[in-house]
């Protein structure tokens, strides 16, 4: 079928993409259609009627054709995408009218390309989204109300604040109730009714002004007393929404709680009139008269100064002493002079700044230079001139505390000093008791073994005298029974005879003299551990002497053997030691603490090993036990006075910390060796001569 060439003309003067087809092919494609489609004529002439179209749209715009083919008239629009030539996808509106060329019918296809159209479209949705979701998750209490003053949004911050959740008032026009008691606009509704202008000052008084820095808002500070405990401050502000013919649409209003600025302020405001009214006061009574000024500067124990612009403008006769200005006359000085360093003088004119320009005093305590460029340690006290003009001149205060500080200081050091010397006195104290005890206990053992010791004196005698008695006595009977029992009378006989059966003699003979024997040896071994007991306590040995050292571990493991025998076996290696200046009594208080510590570690059955050995000028004693052993914790901790692993009521603490205070009176140390769950070794170096004693 030929196309005519103004058809063909008109088609191609239209600016709408168009194309032609018939049941079979494409006739016609005009110049905005090639465009859009990305083919020319001929490649879409190639193509069937919906050729062009995307694989899942082709159907659809098959069986729209052959619709539009079979009937008369105008089609409706439909949307398809369809298949560029250059492989991208254009979303399309298509509409379709039947005509007769040259007899048959014919497709008149138009396209509207709306694939721009949908892309702002999904963009707006896009950024519709973001702006809820920065709305409902923005920090700042916010609220959105439309034109007919209804809630369209009610963020969490905004839920959180008022107490009323956003499904309570989604929709609602009463916004009045989440704040007020009393029905009132808020101030996005006056922005809606655009009437803030004529009810802001009987709404607000003077605290609603415009904002700004955006057009048409409102901002206000107000006080609800149904907030919080006791009521809240609140900052809040209120814009338009317009649409895109600057028509209001609706109304934003942010919260803000101010209610601790306000506290703050409000306590600023007390200070600082209270400072104003003290200065005020000094100064009206300065001003009462100039001779009474004159008289103040000149006659004032601290040094005034006057400053502006950075130099001093006078000063008093104060200030020229504690400055050592001598003959060098104050006015015109820099300020800079008297400060260590640049960055103490900016330091402190920051601060000044801040408080003198808004009519405020200053005070302040710093280090300054004299000068000579001695330093001085000063408060400072400062306030301008004329508080109507801060840039006037500066007042300043100079008082001396120099000395104030040094004693301070010396106060404190003197204090620390006390703490120290009070723990000394405590733990010296401590000592002194655990001393006096064990010396009473020496006293003791000592007064003990002296009353002993005579009773075991005439049992020993008395054993020796009986020994004496029993030996003629047994050999009278060895003489009588050698007698022929023919040569004695018959009663004398009989009776011997009688005597013998009675008491078996012959026994009595043989085991009297070992009873003899193990009587006088537990005499010798009582005789034994009362001078073990004497020697322990050496109440008679009390001052620096030599002593043997093995000899004081021997006497000192009799003492404690109770505490030992039940619990180790104890074990003896001493070594051939020279004689040790020392007081014996102070080391056998150490041995002894550190064997009975040894038994308690044991905690059924043990080994207890006691070494000694000399090496060059010291002499070691090593306390060895396979007990419990000790942590790393407790190990630093053993020599602390007080400081016991043992239950309450079973240790005070002060064993090992009065023993490690023996050894280093002595000029020793004490060295311990301990693994959990292997022993314990104790090594008690003690120096041969030690440096004094």
């Amino acid at each position: 079928m030929a196309i005519t060439d103004d058809f063909r003309l008109a088609l191609h003067a239209v600016s709408a993409p168009t194309l032609v087809h018939d049941a079979e092919r494409i006739l016609m494609a005009n110049t905005a259609m090639q465009r859009l489609l990305g083919y020319d004529l001929p490649a879409l002439q190639e193509m069937a009627p919906n050729g062009w179209a995307a694989a899942e749209f082709s159907e659809e715009l098959q069986r729209y054709s052959l619709r539009c083919l079979a009937e008369q008239g105008e089609m409706p629009a439909i949307e398809i995408e369809a298949e560029t030539g250059s492989g991208s996808r254009r979303v399309l509106e298509v509409k379709a009218q039947h005509v007769m060329l040259g007899g048959q019918p014919c497709a008149v296809l138009t396209a509207q390309d709306l694939s721009d159209i949908r892309h702002v479209q999904t963009s707006l949705l896009d950024v519709g989204r973001v702006l809820y979701q920065i709305l409902e998750n923005n920090p700042v209490p916010t609220l959105v109300i439309d034109k007919s003053h209804r809630v369209t949004h009610w963020n969490a911050s905004c839920a959180q604040l008022t107490g009323r959740d956003a499904s309570d008032m989604m929709g609602r026009d009463d916004t009045w109730r989440a704040f007020y008691t009393e029905a009132r606009p808020l101030l996005a509704d006056l922005i809606v009714d655009r009437s803030v202008e004529q009810h802001k000052e009987r709404l607000y008084g003077g605290q609603c002004h415009a904002s700004p820095n955006i057009a048409d808002a409102y901002e206000v500070e107000g006080f609800f007393p149904a907030f919080g405990n006791g009521g809240r401050w609140l900052y809040f502000t209120a814009a338009p929404l317009v649409d895109s013919q600057g028509e209001i649409v609706g109304a934003i209003e942010t919260l803000q709680d101010i209610t601790r600025r306000k506290q703050a302020e409000d306590e600023l405001r007390r200070h600082r009139n209270e400072l104003e009214n003290m200065i005020a006061d000094r100064t009206a009574e300065l001003l009462s008269t100039h001779h009474e000024l004159e008289a103040f500067l000149e006659n004032a124990s601290v040094g005034i100064i006057a400053t502006a612009h950075r130099r001093v403008q006078r000063g008093n006769k104060k200030f020229v002493e504690m400055f050592e200005l001598g003959d060098v006359s104050p006015h015109g000085l820099p300020t800079r002079t008297f400060f260590k360093s640049d960055e103490d003088y900016d330091l402190l004119s920051t601060m000044a700044a801040d408080v003198l320009s808004q009519g405020g005093s200053l005070l302040h305590e710093m280090e300054v230079r004299t000068l000579a460029g001695n330093l001085l340690w000063v408060q400072i006290i400062a306030y301008v001139a004329n508080p109507a003009e801060p840039t006037a001149g500066t007042w300043w205060l100079l008082q001396d505390r120099t000395e104030v500080r040094r004693v301070q200081s010396e106060l404190e050091l003197n204090y620390e000093r006390i703490k120290q010397t009070n723990s000394r006195l405590e733990e010296a104290q401590n000592q002194l008791l655990q001393s006096e005890k064990m010396a009473s206990i020496g006293q003791l053992a000592a007064g003990v073994a002296h009353e002993i010791n005579n009773p075991i004196g005439f049992v020993s005698s008395n054993l020796g005298s009986l020994r004496g008695y029993v030996e003629p006595i047994f050999g009278l009977l060895a003489l009588l029974k050698d007698v022929p029992r023919d040569d004695l009378p018959a009663g004398l006989r009989d009776e011997l005879v009688r005597l013998d059966k009675a008491v078996d003699l012959d026994f009595v003979q043989e085991d009297l003299p070992q009873l003899l024997d193990e009587s006088e040896d537990g005499l010798l071994r009582v005789k034994k551990i009362v001078q073990d007991l004497k020697d322990f306590s050496r109440v008679d040995h009390a001052d620096w002497q030599d002593a043997d050292i093995n000899a004081g571990l021997d006497s000192t493991l009799n003492v404690v053997m109770n505490e030992v025998k039940y619990k180790a076996e104890v074990r003896k290696d001493y070594a051939l030691l020279p004689p040790v200046r020392c007081i014996a009594a102070q080391l056998n208080q150490v041995f002894m603490n550190l064997i009975v510590n040894a038994a308690h570690a044991i905690p059924e059955r043990g080994m207890i090993t006691l070494a000694t050995r000399a090496e060059n000028d010291w002499v070691c004693v090593e306390i060895t036990d396979t007990g419990c052993g000790m942590s790393d914790e407790v190990k630093r901790r053993i020599f602390e006075p007080f400081y016991t692993t043992k239950p309450v009521g079973q240790g005070t603490g002060l064993g090992l910390s009065l023993s490690f205070s023996i050894v280093q009176k002595h000029g020793g140390r004490i060295e311990v060796e301990s693994e959990p769950g292997v022993g314990t070794r104790f090594k008690v170096w003690i120096p041969i001569q030690p440096p004094h004693g």
